[in-house]
């Protein structure tokens, strides 16, 4: 275990430990002034730091994806922790237990697999179930999806993250889908799982979480698009209008075009899938919010993800029971009017006491 993580950081800490580099920059001042710019993480999350002074030399021994040594003091700068480098230098693998530095699932990655294949298995449909195996069959992704995050940081940011959202998302599926029985199921579960299937390529995660040149250039969903239209392709007889609904499902499941959606939902069950997506997405951010101890006592810090702080409920209900119970006794409209109606006779005897 090292020293001191990033959840464990306070203001005006001194801390020495070793961090995993996510970003790493040389910036300039509007003076002019260079200073080395890095983001460091571990398990617990990530934080900025800055070196001013002679970091040249260790700058050039580091790259993004190292793990470092650090020595520092921790400092909160608009409202955010940031660590003030004094020393820095790459540490070697052996200095370092790789556990410390990659948040993970908590659930059996082998169940969650086994679950999913039981779910891409009960559809029905013969065109979409071969469709199915043939993506998760494939010996490149099936690794990769047992491994990758569903996202950098907005939920489900964890290795496994994607396959637990997905699974998650399925569920959710069958159970709406049952409640509508016009849905068409099998287009609709065939939707989740694929809908992220992009992300397998979209997103690095060998060591720190971030994009790979191809998700920077063309984004999850573009690539799960061609990968779909190249297994298509490999299915002789596999009707054209079946893959364009399928391929809808993916264009449209971020639902407006203003947070990536190359068409809005067209059909039932494409509007379904976005909703359904959005809910699991939310309730996976509000979940790693709520594990967090940032923020203050009743509230939990904000997340960019959800626009906003939430509030802890459970603490919230029982602060104000603690008051309930110590403050003073709760007077009933009869004890007021009761009370009220007594002052005349205390008047009264007031003046004959003077």
């Amino acid at each position: 275990m090292k020293p001191a993580y990033v959840a464990d950081l306070a203001a005006d800490q001194t801390v020495t430990t070793f961090f995993l580099v996510t970003e790493k920059e040389v910036r300039s001042t509007q003076n002019g002034k260079l200073y080395l710019r890095l983001e460091l993480g571990d398990r617990t999350g990530t934080v900025e730091a800055r070196m001013w002074d002679h970091f040249e030399d260790s700058a050039a021994m580091i790259a993004r994806d190292d793990f470092v040594k650090i020595q520092g003091r921790v400092e909160i700068y608009r409202g955010k922790k940031q660590v003030m480098l004094d020393r820095l230098r790459k540490a070697e693998t052996t200095e370092v237990d790789q556990e410390d530095f990659y948040a993970c699932t908590g659930e059996d990655v082998d169940q969650l697999w086994a679950r999913l294949r039981e779910l891409a298995e009960s559809v029905r449909d013969p065109w979409l179930n071969q469709l199915l195996a043939a993506i998760l069959d494939d010996a490149d992704i099936s690794p990769r999806m047992r491994r990758a995050p569903a996202a950098k940081s907005m939920h489900h940011a964890f290795l496994g993250g994607l396959l637990e959202h997905v699974i998650s998302l399925c569920e959710l599926c069958e159970v709406v889908a049952a409640r509508y029985p016009e849905t068409n199921r099998d287009l609709l579960l065939t939707g989740g799982i694929l809908h992220d299937i992009g992300k397998v390529y979209e997103l690095s995660y060998d060591r720190s979480l971030g994009y790979t040149n191809v998700g920077q250039l063309l984004g999850h969903i573009v690539i799960a698009v061609e990968l779909i239209g190249r297994k298509v392709s490999e299915i002789p007889g596999f009707p054209e209008e079946l893959s364009v609904l399928v391929k809808h499902l993916i264009l449209s499941h971020h639902g407006q075009y203003d947070f990536g959606s190359p068409k809005l939902p067209m059909f039932r069950e494409a509007v379904m899938l976005h909703y359904l997506d959005d809910l699991d997405s939310k309730m996976g951010a509000m979940r790693a919010l709520y594990n967090s101890d940032k923020g203050e006592a009743e509230w939990t810090e904000r997340s960019g993800a959800l626009e906003r702080r939430l509030l802890r409920v459970d603490k919230y209900l029982a602060s104000e029971a603690a008051v309930a119970a110590g403050g003073p006794e709760q007077l009933t409209l009869d004890d007021l009017t009761s009370a009220e109606n007594s002052k005349p006779a205390e008047k009264s005897a007031a003046k004959k006491a003077r």
